[in-house]
């Protein structure tokens, strides 16, 4: 069964940091891009970072750029995102995604992606 799981949210104080993660199962995470995606209630889903399936290529959305850290450990099958200096404007459900590309080492938070995750919860709040 082909599926993406996150975990790792939670509720954190502004300030805080949090750490999802993103683990494949029935497919080779190594063959594909990895991106993050958040929505906030009321709001357009934001595609905040992703990564290439080699040389670790990432990219990040002005509003988590410095503050976020996208990786990968394609041995455990499983991405990150390392969220640090969390924010209230943070709160969202972060979603993660896979797009199958082995020919370039780049990614695109606009490309169509193959997999999606069910979301983890993130809030920020004192």
């Amino acid at each position: 069964q082909v599926q993406l799981v996150e975990s790792g949210g939670g509720l954190v104080q502004p300030g805080g940091s949090l750490r999802l993660s993103c683990a494949a199962s029935g497919f080779r995470l190594d063959r594909y891009a990895i991106a993050w995606f958040r929505q906030a209630p009321g709001k357009e889903r934001e595609g905040i970072s992703c990564i290439s399936s080699f040389d670790g290529v990432s990219k990040y959305s002005g509003s988590v750029k410095g503050r976020f850290t996208i990786s990968r450990d394609n041995a455990k099958n499983t991405g990150y995102l390392q969220m640090n200096s969390l924010k209230p404007e943070d709160t969202a459900l972060y979603y993660c995604a896979a797009a199958y590309n082995t020919a370039q080492a780049t990614c695109d938070m606009f490309w169509d992606y193959d997999y999606w995750g069910q979301g983890t919860q993130v809030t920020v709040s004192s």
